[in-house]
């Protein structure tokens, strides 16, 4: 409600109070409404708009949606840096996997036996010629240079068996197991801002104002519209301090409008704690009958309501009598 007929209602309010509430024990109050808000996480453009000012809405309705082009582009990057960090962690967990390759170097390396051997007799041979003076030097060097070629090349292959029966290490694997798992968060955070990008209600009720319309920027967290649920209005009244201790929560009330078939019951669900006027810091037995308190009472039936619409309250079973 707005300041100006905020002030007339307390105005009226505050001079019933200093009367003893006359005017047949009737508070004057008006409509109040707890409105929900919705709009986007983040900035953007309103690209559709689902519903218009006065539609009533369900739970899980759409109501508009944002443009998404950052959000996509995000969810398609921490999608590929989540399957790099997948592929990482099964080659470091394949290590222990890998037979077939396994094989083919311990074939490898009986054919580097097998070579080695062969120089070996060779050289063996060469040098009992060049003993005996039958020889020449050059065979023997040429001999010299197999047999350690051949020796090299087993070492190297008898290397690389004993490197791919190793297993990754035990900390290597649990790092990318946690990049793996910080990869997939970063991925089920981008989905979840690309799906929040379509809006739908988190409540049932009237749509009561649209702020953006299709075309137009939201700030983020700026509402785009704002939903009252039924059960978000109640009755917002007044009562003087000496009738302050004759009302408590749950209590029941009775509220009147100008156009109401009826009269509509209402519980007490809140009571202020201090005065919405502040007098004089020395009160006297005059002035404390001035002193209003602002309470708030819901209904069932909500039906024909209007957020800022006058109404009359009546006190009604216990607190009529108590306050008699």
């Amino acid at each position: 409600m707005n300041r100006l007929v905020r002030a007339i209602v307390l105005t009226i309010a505050f001079a019933l109070a200093g009367c003893g509430n006359a005017n047949n024990g009737r508070m004057q109050g008006w409509i109040e409404g707890d409105f929900v808000f919705v709009g986007p996480d983040e900035v953007g453009r309103v690209e559709t708009l689902s519903v218009r000012e006065g539609d009533q809405v369900t739970a899980g309705g759409p109501l508009f949606t944002v443009d998404d082009e950052l959000q996509r582009a995000d969810v398609k990057n921490t999608t590929a840096q989540a399957d790099e960090a997948r592929e990482r962690l099964r080659r470091l967990e394949a290590q222990q996997q890998r037979s077939e390759e396994i094989a083919v170097l311990e074939a490898q390396e009986r054919r580097a036996e097998a070579m080695l051997q062969l120089s070996t007799a060779e050289l063996d041979r060469q040098k009992q010629l060049t003993a005996r003076g039958v020889g020449t030097q050059a065979a023997l060097d040429t001999a010299t240079a197999n047999f350690n070629r051949d020796k090299a090349a087993l070492e190297e292959i008898r290397h690389q068996i004993a490197v791919g029966r190793l297993s990754a290490r035990e900390e290597d694997i649990a790092a990318a197991r946690q990049t793996l798992a910080a990869a997939q968060a970063r991925k089920s955070s981008a989905e979840t801002r690309l799906a929040r990008r379509k809006l739908v209600s988190p409540v049932a009720g009237a749509v009561q104002q649209i702020y953006y319309r299709p075309g137009e920027m939201v700030p983020a967290g700026r509402p785009v519209l704002s939903i009252l649920p039924p059960g978000n209005i109640k009755v917002r009244f007044f009562v003087g301090e000496p009738l302050l201790g004759t009302i408590a929560l749950g209590d029941t009330v009775e509220v009147t409008c100008d156009g109401c078939a009826k009269p509509i019951a209402a519980k007490v669900s809140f009571i202020a704690s201090s005065a919405e006027y502040t007098p004089p810091v020395i009160y006297s037995l005059e002035e404390r009958s001035k002193l209003v308190f602002m309470i708030e009472a819901r209904t069932d039936k909500p039906e024909g309501l209007r957020v800022g619409q006058p109404v009359s309250v009546a006190l009604t079973g216990r607190t009529a009598e108590a306050r008699k």
